[in-house]
């Protein structure tokens, strides 16, 4: 396992953030010697709780040209036909992926292909799994396409986000499993499939990115 470079700005913050309040801890409450212990348990779990989410697993990814991998470690939340107004602006078969604060931020390409279009959304910050969280969070969306099908991504902030990070720009090219983005502190990632695709997964399933094979095409 490895930290995730969008990591290292945090904990050095939260490092630093733990020595002044561990010395001053020390100084000032030497004398409570029990409320010193606690505070710096406290800051200690929060230190923890920060490098553990910017982890970077080893994985063995899955891979295959007829297969769509998740994008997101999370679970499945959604799974339905909808209307896709910015790209598409027709009917798709959307599949949800709620990413908790405890999940790996990792987002991954699903399939082989290039970047056929991306834009980036300022927005609002509601709860992920709010029904306008699509379309008023804070948000990006990334179309991959080959010569077998078109997916649409959409990275969704959401209540603890504040930052969504993207790799990619229109034209690049893009393995299966490849980064194209991180979310931090909580998030949605909406997968967009046209509509009859074969989905391999159902509510309530735990995925994890790279490995779990969300659909085949």
């Amino acid at each position: 396992m490895t930290i995730h470079r969008e990591g290292f700005k945090y904990i050095l913050i939260a490092s630093v953030t733990w020595a002044i309040i561990g010395f001053l801890s020390y100084k000032f409450l030497s004398n409570i010697l029990w409320l010193s212990w606690a505070i710096n348990i406290i800051v200690f779990l929060l230190w923890f709780w920060i490098v553990w989410f910017f982890r970077l697993p080893a994985r063995k990814f899955t891979m295959g040209d007829d297969k769509v991998i998740a994008p997101a470690d999370g679970k499945v939340v959604v799974i339905e036909e909808t209307f896709e107004p910015e790209y598409f602006k027709d009917k798709r078969l959307q599949v949800s992926i709620f990413m908790s604060p405890l999940n790996v931020h990792v987002n991954r390409s699903p399939i082989n292909g290039s970047v056929r279009y991306m834009k980036y959304h300022p927005g609002k910050y509601l709860v992920a799994w709010h029904p306008k969280s699509s379309t008023e969070n804070e948000r990006t969306t990334v179309v991959i396409g080959n010569n077998k099908t078109e997916l649409l991504l959409r990275q969704i902030a959401g209540a603890l986000a504040r930052r969504i990070c993207y790799y990619v720009k229109e034209g690049d090219a893009i393995q299966q499993n490849n980064e194209f983005g991180f979310i931090r502190f909580g998030s949605r990632v909406d997968v967009y499939f046209p509509i009859g695709t074969k989905v391999d997964v159902k509510i309530g399933d735990t995925v994890q990115g790279g490995i779990t094979i969300l659909a085949h095409i």
